[in-house]
């Protein structure tokens, strides 16, 4: 695949950092040829005004953020507008959806905008709206008061539904475009940040749009269902939102853990009942979270719904059923993502011989069995910190030093401060002292 210096720089530095890419991802996808075809047939449903909900599944380290980022570049490759919400007990709690809208609202991008796509798109919106109007009426353009009513008029007709079941959400858009009109610069944008759910939004901007208190639970379903409108008539055939870490859910309290899960259930519903069209919902967690007693199980109606068979054989497991199983790496496939990413060094490099000498092959190869070692075999959670080790103090310095030869000059170490807790705890103990101990 053909990709620029700076998108193969992006990919480099997020590596060497020990994170996750934020794009690219197709430079480095390995082993997940079984799954493309039905994210294409998904993603081409939902263009077509259908609804998808897709669960991931798999332990730390089998790349569910990577494929759901992977999964976020075919979107946006496809014209979709994209959100990616990390569940969290305190700053984004799953049984409070206004909080969800909020952070969807916030990170919200399309393949143009990789931030803030938010006003781009309403303002793309209400340019279409103002085309149609014209191909369709007999208005004189420069009739300002005329167009304006009848833009408005448009709009209703097309936001439908929800003006009746959130008319906030069209009443705020009005007076945003109106707030514009008259030069209203600031009741504008503290317009738009009450849309897009945030709090504490001065009381005058409210009284300029009539209307009163913050976006609550159910009115963010609303809103939901408005931003998939406005995204399809704006030229975008939906939206692929990925709420990623759900597992965090078994940590917190009893009764907010039963809340965020019926509230996952609510989801499912909604979009199986034909109320979004135009969304992919994306969920990621851990297997404990889907089989476990503090997760999924807890709520039967849920469980019943992400039941899926992973008893047959992992070879003929159905890409296209609701809850997917990631399998992790193995050794081949450590080592072929460990090869391009030193390809893509190199392509990168003044010096992409002695990047591709020194960093052979055989080199990445016992590179990541030493990784694997030092983590008590489990090349499943291997990947994150062989590749750091990889970019940032093998091909790193290869590039800079000459004399540099990693098979001479370089012995792997890795301590405990680098290292997540589920990394920790795979790391073999050399004697009793290396035990932790929870006391």
């Amino acid at each position: 695949m053909s990709i620029s210096r700076q998108r193969r720089q992006d990919i480099i530095d997020a590596l060497r950092r020990g994170t996750v890419p934020q794009y690219g991802l197709d430079a480095l996808a390995v082993g997940l040829g079984h799954l493309e075809q039905a994210f294409e047939d998904e993603l081409a449903k939902v263009a077509r005004g259908g609804a998808v909900f897709k669960a991931i599944r798999g332990e730390y380290g089998s790349g569910k953020t990577f494929v759901s980022r992977w999964l976020r570049e075919r979107a946006h490759g496809l014209g979709f507008a994209c959100a990616e919400v990390q569940v969290s007990e305190t700053e984004t709690p799953l049984h409070r959806l206004e909080t969800v809208y909020r952070r969807l609202m916030e990170r919200l991008t399309t393949a143009d905008s990789p931030t803030g796509a938010f006003r781009s798109i309403i303002e793309s919106w209400f340019y279409t709206l103002e085309e149609d109007v014209l191909s369709q009426q007999s208005i004189d353009p420069d009739d300002v008061e005329a167009l304006v009513e009848a833009t408005d008029r448009l709009m209703e007709q097309r936001l439908g539904e929800v003006v009746r079941s959130a008319p906030a959400f069209s009443l705020t858009l009005r007076a945003y475009r109106k707030a514009l009109l008259e030069g209203e610069e600031e009741i504008a944008d503290g317009l738009l940040a009450w849309m897009a759910g945030q709090p504490n939004i001065a009381a005058a901007v409210k009284r300029y749009a009539r209307i009163k208190g913050d976006i609550d639970h159910f009115g963010a379903l609303s809103f939901l269902q408005g931003i998939l409108t406005i995204l399809k008539d704006s030229g975008h055939p939906g939206l692929l939102l990925v709420l990623d870490e759900v597992e965090t859910l078994q940590r917190m309290r009893g009764d907010v853990r039963d809340k965020s899960l019926n509230a996952l259930r609510q989801l499912m519903d909604e979009i199986d009942s034909g109320r979004f069209p135009g969304l992919y919902l994306v969920m990621t967690g851990t297997t404990a979270f889907f089989e476990g007693p503090m997760g999924v199980q807890r709520l039967p109606p849920l469980a019943q719904r992400l039941a899926v068979d992973f008893a047959t054989d992992a070879r003929f497991e159905n890409p296209r059923a609701v809850q997917i199983r990631l399998k992790g790496f193995d050794t081949d496939l450590l080592q072929e993502v460990g090869c391009k990413v030193r390809d893509l060094y190199a392509a990168n490099s003044e010096v992409p011989e002695r990047i591709r000498t020194r960093a052979d092959d055989a080199y990445v190869e016992s590179l990541a069995m030493a990784v694997t070692g030092d983590l008590g075999g489990k090349i499943g959670i291997a990947p994150r910190i062989f590749l750091k080790k990889l970019v940032g103090e093998v091909l790193d310095r290869i590039d800079q030093f000459d004399e540099f030869d990693p098979r001479q000059h370089y012995a792997l170490t890795i301590s405990d401060t680098e290292l997540s807790p589920v990394e920790r705890a795979a790391r073999r103990a050399d004697s009793t002292d290396d035990i932790e101990l929870d006391l």
